[in-house]
């Protein structure tokens, strides 16, 4: 008989505690306690584990914070991947020649992970870094993944992560957005009308493989008072598709 994988608690505990210490931007043993709902000495042994092993800091003052070393974990994750290695040179080109955001983006465990960012000499401040995880409705990176995903697994991704209205452009609908998702597959092509980000617009190409299968996306993406006219519509996503094709033809014969 097979034996059943159980997730262990203490594990999913120490992982919820880092999680909740990056999305509070660093806290304290009750703070953290109050959030998962279990004693603060347990909360308290996971934090001592985890600053023992040099994966948190502490300030003066007991508050707890994320520690650099996830910085070489995650950078030595991000250097085995062919996908970034090869596609780095031509997002940071875009971002030289449009002045704008170029991005690339994967899909893991139904989210979209932002793998890189290149910024313009014009591009404006954004949240996005390496590492950040979007829903993959609201953005066009994520858009151009699924468009060339097969339909049961786009369907598992919604139904798993929902599609929650991020802006008031975001697309909540499941109809309106397997109608987007169609009309990418036919022109090749994403749009992000500050469906995640207000004021900004995004283009976006899927970056496939021999099956024609999204491995990743990539995108520049800019103030829509800039995103407009022939430039929002054909200009950039002919530079983007342009890139997209030279990444994959590198993927395939590197």
């Amino acid at each position: 008989m097979a034996r059943q994988k159980a997730p262990v608690k203490s594990a999913k505990t120490t992982l919820r505690i880092i999680e909740s210490l990056r999305e509070l931007d660093g806290a304290g043993v009750t703070e953290i306690a109050n959030r998962l709902e279990r004693p603060t000495s347990t909360i308290h042994d996971h934090l001592l584990t985890l600053e023992n092993e040099e994966y948190l800091i502490s300030d003066d003052d007991g508050t707890y914070r994320v520690g650099a070393r996830f910085l070489e974990l995650g950078e030595q994750v991000r250097k085995r991947m062919k996908i970034y290695t090869i596609a780095r040179p031509e997002i940071e080109s875009l971002a030289e020649e449009t002045g704008e955001h170029s991005n690339l983006m994967i899909e893991e465990h139904g989210r979209g992970v932002f793998l890189f960012r290149a910024r313009g000499s014009d591009a404006v401040q954004l949240d996005t870094h390496a590492g950040k995880r979007v829903h993959l409705h609201t953005t066009a990176l994520g858009k151009a993944i699924m468009a060339y995903r097969p339909q049961k697994e786009v369907e598992s991704i919604l139904q798993n992560h929902g599609i929650p209205k991020i802006t008031e452009e975001t697309i909540t609908s499941k109809n309106k957005l397997y109608e987007e998702l169609s009309e990418i597959r036919d022109s090749g092509v994403a749009f992000d009308n500050e469906e995640r980000v207000n004021g900004m617009r995004c283009v976006a190409v899927p970056i496939t493989d021999a099956n024609d299968r999204a491995i990743a996306a990539m995108s520049v993406s800019g103030p829509k008072s800039r995103m407009i006219g022939e430039k929002f519509r054909e200009k950039i996503p002919n530079r983007v598709l342009k890139s997209a094709n030279v990444i994959e033809v590198n993927m395939a014969y590197t």
